[in-house]
C-alpha cells in the first residue's frame, strides 16, 4: 500500500511543478492566487454551457455536459489528478489482496447531503446498484466483471472480480463510480416499483458527498448548486456554482463580456483573437485524452461495405479540418486512442489521405459516381463547421453529403438507436486506460447507447477488448491493444479526426481554475477576487 502513498505525494509534486502549464500565458501573467493576498471566499460562478445535462443520476448517461455537474455533487472511491493518476477520494487507500479480489479502506467522519453516513454498506449498495439489470445503466459494462462486494468492517469493504481485472480501480474513478446516499438509493427503488423510471427521485434532486450540493434544474436553462457547509475536506470558496445553458458560441462570449457569465466552457478557437484583445477575459487552455470522430453507421448501406469507410477516411484532409476548424489547437488522430491513454501505440500507421485511392475503393465497392448520405451534428458550430468541411471535402468524390442539426439530447437518443448514417461526436476518456478507449465504443456488448454508435460488430475485435480488459501483464495487454487499434485502423467505423485541446474562456476575476485532461473543471478551489 505504500506505492499508492508515494504516487499520491508524487504526484502532488508534479501537480505543483506543472501547474503554469496547464493555464495561457494571460492566466500566468495575472499571477492566480498566489499574487492576489489571502483567498476571498464567496462569490456566486456562472458557467455558459454549450449543453444542459440530461441526467444527474451518475451511470445513467455517458456525455460531457452530464458528467461537468455530477462531477460537483458526487465523489469516488478514487478520482484521478491533473496527469491522470489515480489518488485518493473517498477511499483512503486500496490494494489487490489477490488476483481477483481488491480491499478499499474508506474515510471515516464523511457525511452525505442529507445526513446520512457514509460507510462501507453504502459502497455496497451503490456498486451493486451500478450492476443491477434493473437500472440498466448504460456503463455498466465497465462493472460487469464483479461478482461481490463484502462489508469487512465500517470502513473496509472488498470487491471480488469474475476475473483478475487490472484496471477496477481507474473504472471506479469513472462518474458512473459516484457514489450516492443509500436512502435516496432506497427511495429510488421504491419508486421503481410504483412505476417510475431508474433514476427518477436521483435525477430530481441528487445526494451526494460532493462540496457542492444541488439546489435547482429548470430544464434547459439552468442547473444551481450551493456551497456544502458540511463538506469532509474543508469548504468551497464559492457560495454557488450556475450551470447555465447557453448553446450559441457568440452568446456565451456576450455573457462573458458583460459579466454576466464568468466562464464559457467551451471557447471556440475562432473566437479567440476577442479573448486576447480584451483586459477582462483570457484563455485556458488544457490538452486531453478525447477524441473527436466522424462515425459511420455499419449497419446501414453504404457504409456496411467498409471500403466506402475507408474511402470516406481517406477523402478527408485532417490537416483542413485541424487547421480550418479549431486553428491548429489539436493534434491529428491516427487511431482512436490519444497519446495520453494506456495503450496507445506510437508506431500504428493509419490511413493516408488520397483523394484518387479513395476514388478507386468508391469504384470497387459498386460507387463509381458516388452516393448521397446525410451527416448528423448537434448544434454547435465547431461540430457544424467540421460537417460543412467535410460536405465540401467529400464532393471531390461524388458524395453528396446532407447536414442535419439536432437538440443534444434528441442527437444522443436518435445515434443511439442507430438512425443516422454518419455523425459526428467526441468521445473523453476519463481513466486514460485502453479499456475505455475502446471497449465501449466498438465492442458488440455496447451496441447503441453504451457507446457504440457506429453499431461496429466484429468478433475478432471482441475477443481482443475482452482479452485486453483480463490481461493482468501490462506488455501483453499493449501488444493485445496494439493489435486492436490495426483492426480499427483496417475496419474503419469511424474517421479519426483529433485530440484537441480544451479551451475555456474566463473572466479575470475568475481565480484559481483547473481543468482535467478529460474536460472536468476543477471548482473547489475557485473564488471571484473583488
Amino acid at each position: 500500500m505504500n506505492k499508492f502513498y508515494l504516487a499520491f505525494f508524487m504526484s502532488i509534486i508534479a501537480s505543483v511543478l506543472m501547474l503554469a502549464g496547464c493555464a495561457s500565458e494571460p492566466n500566468e501573467s495575472e499571477g492566480g492566487s498566489e499574487d492576489s493576498g489571502e483567498v476571498q471566499e464567496g462569490g456566486d460562478l456562472v458557467i455558459a454551457t454549450i449543453s444542459d445535462a440530461v441526467s444527474l443520476d451518475p451511470g445513467a448517461v455517458n456525455d460531457v455536459p452530464s458528467f461537468d455537474v455530477q462531477y460537483n455533487i458526487f465523489e469516488k472511491l478514487v478520482k484521478h489528478d491533473e496527469d491522470m493518476n489515480l489518488v485518493p477520494s473517498l477511499a483512503t487507500e486500496w490494494e489487490q489482496v489477490d488476483d481477483t479480489t481488491w480491499e478499499f479502506k474508506l474515510q471515516e467522519g464523511v457525511t452525505f447531503h442529507d445526513g446520512e453516513p457514509f460507510n462501507a454498506e453504502a459502497v455496497k449498495v451503490n456498486v451493486e446498484r451500478m450492476m443491477d439489470p434493473e437500472v440498466g445503466y448504460p456503463t455498466a459494462n465497465m462493472v460487469e466483471m464483479i461478482e461481490e462486494v463484502e462489508v469487512i468492517d465500517d470502513y473496509t469493504v472488498q470487491i471480488k472480480t469474475e476475473y483478475p481485472f487490472p484496471g477496477l480501480p481507474s473504472n471506479l474513478g469513472h462518474s458512473m463510480g459516484s457514489i450516492i446516499s443509500p436512502k435516496q438509493i432506497e427511495e429510488d427503488y421504491a419508486a421503481m416499483e410504483d412505476g417510475e423510471s431508474p433514476g427518477s427521485v436521483i435525477n430530481a434532486h441528487p445526494i451526494g458527498t460532493g462540496y457542492f450540493k444541488f439546489d435547482e434544474w429548470a430544464s434547459g436553462q439552468h442547473i444551481r448548486l450551493v456551497k456544502n457547509e458540511d463538506y469532509w475536506d474543508g469548504e468551497a470558496n464559492l457560495d454557488s456554482v450556475t450551470f447555465k445553458v447557453v448553446p450559441e458560441d457568440l452568446t456565451r462570449l456576450a455573457e462573458l463580456q458583460t459579466g454576466d457569465s464568468h466562464i464559457s466552457n467551451p471557447l471556440s478557437s475562432s473566437d479567440i483573437d476577442q479573448i486576447e484583445q480584451s483586459e477582462d477575459l483570457e484563455m485556458y487552455q488544457q490538452s486531453s485524452v478525447s477524441l473527436d470522430y466522424i462515425g459511420f453507421n455499419t449497419e446501414k448501406e453504404p457504409f456496411d461495405d467498409k471500403r466506402v469507410r475507408q474511402a470516406v477516411s481517406m477523402a478527408l484532409d485532417k490537416e483542413q479540418i485541424i487547421d480550418g476548424v479549431v486553428n491548429g489547437y489539436a493534434e491529428k488522430a491516427i487511431g482512436p486512442l490519444s497519446p495520453g491513454v494506456f495503450g496507445y501505440d506510437e508506431n500504428l500507421e493509419g490511413l493516408e489521405y488520397d483523394v484518387e485511392a479513395a476514388k478507386e475503393l468508391l469504384a470497387e465497392a459498386g460507387y463509381p459516381d458516388g452516393f448521397s448520405t446525410t451527416l448528423w451534428t448537434n448544434e454547435t458550430r465547431e461540430r457544424v463547421d467540421i460537417a460543412t468541411n467535410a460536405q465540401a471535402q467529400l464532393q471531390e468524390i461524388g458524395i453528396e453529403v446532407n447536414i442535419e442539426m439536432l437538440e443534444w439530447g434528441a442527437y444522443l437518443e436518435q445515434i443511439g438507436n442507430g438512425e443516422h448514417d454518419m455523425f459526428i461526436l467526441g468521445w473523453s476518456n476519463s481513466t486514460a486506460d485502453a479499456d475505455l478507449g475502446l471497449a465501449p465504443l466498438f465492442h458488440t456488448d455496447n451496441l447503441g447507447e453504451p457507446g457504440n454508435r457506429t453499431f461496429i460488430q466484429n468478433e475478432e475485435l471482441d475477443e481482443l477488448l475482452d482479452a485486453g480488459r483480463q490481461e493482468v501483464e501490462e506488455e501483453e495487454r499493449l501488444n493485445i491493444y496494439s493489435e486492436a487499434q490495426e483492426l480499427l485502423v483496417e475496419e474503419a467505423p469511424m474517421y479519426y479526426i483529433m485530440h484537441k485541446d480544451y479551451l475555456v474562456a474566463q473572466r479575470t476575476e475568475v481565480q484559481n481554475l483547473e481543468m482535467l485532461p478529460t474536460k472536468m473543471l476543477l471548482l473547489k478551489d475557485v473564488y471571484l477576487e473583488q
